[in-house]
This record gives C-alpha cells, structure tokens and sequence, in this order.
C-alpha cells in the first residue's frame, strides 16, 4: 500500500492518534494548546480527509461520537517524509549532511550511531543474500 501525502496538521492530528490512541474528534481538538488550537470542524474535516487517506478509520462509535484511530504507523509516515525531503535534493543524501555539519547540528555521536546502523544493514543483508 501507498504512503499517502500528510499536511503538517494532518501529520499533527496522526501524533496524537499514535500518542493518546483511539480518540473521538473532540479529544483530539483539545489535545492542540489553547493558543494554536484549531476549530472543532477543521479537524473534523482532516479526520474525514485522512480516512480517505487511510491514514485513519473509524474503530467504534461511542454514544454519538466516532472513535479514531491509525492505521498507519509512525516510523512509515516519517520514512514518507524522509523520502519526500530527499527527493528534492535529487534523493541524494550528501548535500543534507553536508549543511548539517556546517550548521553544528550533527554531532560525533550521530555519526557514530549512523555507522553503527550502515554496519548493522550491512551485516543484515550479507544474512540474507
């Protein structure tokens, strides 16, 4: 099955689907701060949108209100994201690195801990093949 694409409040609403669990409409609305919370019918209609998606369903019903809840995973919506960052870099992952160090947000140990996880992959496939 295809990743679909999420917006930035349609990824928001999924976090708090894989963070809380089922959830009704309501319950997800409040779960935004009281600053920057959006109106009980937009995220009524980004609940409808991400279940065409199928990024959502409906898992039961409530009294009146449906409960929520995702069907995709965490880590395979950030990998879509991943995916559609390095795309418009020609999936190439060096000029990303590249600012990455200039600006000093990679640190020694992460790319020790990406070496660690290149050798681990690399090991993994020598299994497999």
């Amino acid at each position: 099955m295809r990743l679909p694409k999420l917006s930035k409040l349609e990824m928001q609403i999924m976090e708090v689907l894989w963070s809380a669990g089922p959830s009704a409409i309501r319950d997800i609305q409040e779960s935004f701060g009281l600053k920057n919370r959006p109106a009980y019918t937009t995220v009524q209609t980004m609940v409808y949108r991400l279940e065409v998606k199928k990024a959502l369903r409906r898992a039961r019903k409530v009294g009146n209100a449906h409960i929520f809840e995702a069907v995709i995973s965490r880590d395979a919506a950030k990998a879509r994201l991943v995916d559609e960052f390095l795309s418009m870099f020609g999936g190439r992952m060096q000029p990303v690195m590249a600012h990455l160090i200039e600006a000093g947000n990679l640190s020694p140990k992460d790319v020790t801990d990406a070496e660690k996880l290149l050798r681990e992959l690399a090991a993994k496939k020598k299994r497999d093949a």
